[in-house]
């Protein structure tokens, strides 16, 4: 079974679900993953809940931040991004044409991080580890096994990710209105840059999307649906690799599931 242990600088390493109602988030994604849950009181802040598969932390959830609400920023999945020095990592985001949204702090002892906004407008967090790792299984279901990025400047958000993290970058469909943009840390497929489809609205800026293994993408599906959540995109195959299907739950957080060949 893929357990980790630890991951490599520049490979998504947590995923964080930021929401509204985040009892009754906690219960839709446990009767999609079948998760399991710890809970962390944390006073006038509510509860953070950590999903977990065989004692191992798989994800998190958690109320939003009263400025999150202010700013209207809607229910979110983050993304979290290994570093080995999160204030060097931070110092060199500004020089690629990004932004530094919240300065490196300590997170007690589990780790230390940084809120950056890449030069086309999507957020991630940057995540020097200490007693957290991040996520202790990979690419089996119920856990994370791809990250993607869907934005408005692919060619900008290449140099910069390249730029910080080191990735190595495969293309494919070049030439095609969909060129996928595949990169790869220590060897590592991780995930995929797309440009952002022109259908959509123009005030919808780019992001980070997990996707998440599952058993069975149709029972997923259902399950989801019935929950109240919704089918955005497929299900669809991606040959030779599986089949996916992008979906937002009751809030309106969206994520992806995956169900391997």
């Amino acid at each position: 079974m893929p357990d980790v242990s630890s991951h490599p600088a520049g490979a998504f390493s947590w995923v964080e679900l930021a929401t509204t109602d985040p009892k009754a988030a906690v219960a839709f994604y446990r009767s999609i993953f079948g998760w399991n849950i710890v809970e962390h009181d944390m006073g006038p802040n509510g509860v953070y809940t950590i999903f977990t598969i065989r004692e191992r932390d798989v994800a998190a959830a958690a109320g939003q931040h009263p400025q999150d609400l202010e700013m209207r920023i809607p229910p979110h999945w983050s993304l979290y991004v290994t570093v080995d020095d999160a204030d060097a990592a931070a110092k060199k985001v500004e020089s690629l044409g990004g932004k530094v949204e919240a300065q490196p702090f300590d997170v007690m002892n589990h780790g230390r991080m940084a809120v950056i906004q890449d030069p086309a407008g999507a957020i991630f967090n940057l995540w020097q580890p200490k007693e957290h790792i991040g996520v202790k299984i990979n690419n089996e279901p119920g856990a994370l096994c791809w990250s993607e990025l869907t934005t408005r400047d692919p060619k900008k958000a290449e140099a910069f990710y390249t730029g910080m993290f080191g990735w190595a970058i495969k293309h494919g469909g070049a030439g095609t209105p969909a060129e996928y943009r595949e990169f790869s840390v220590s060897g590592q497929p991780m995930g995929g840059i797309m440009e952002t489809p022109k259908e959509m609205p123009a005030h919808i800026p780019s992001y980070w999307m997990p996707y998440f293994q599952i058993a069975s993408l149709d029972t997923g599906i259902s399950t989801a649906t019935a929950s109240g959540g919704k089918l955005m995109i497929g299900p669809a195959p991606i040959p030779g690799t599986g089949r996916f299907a992008i979906l937002t739950d009751p809030q309106g957080a969206m994520f992806a599931a995956f169900q391997r060949d």
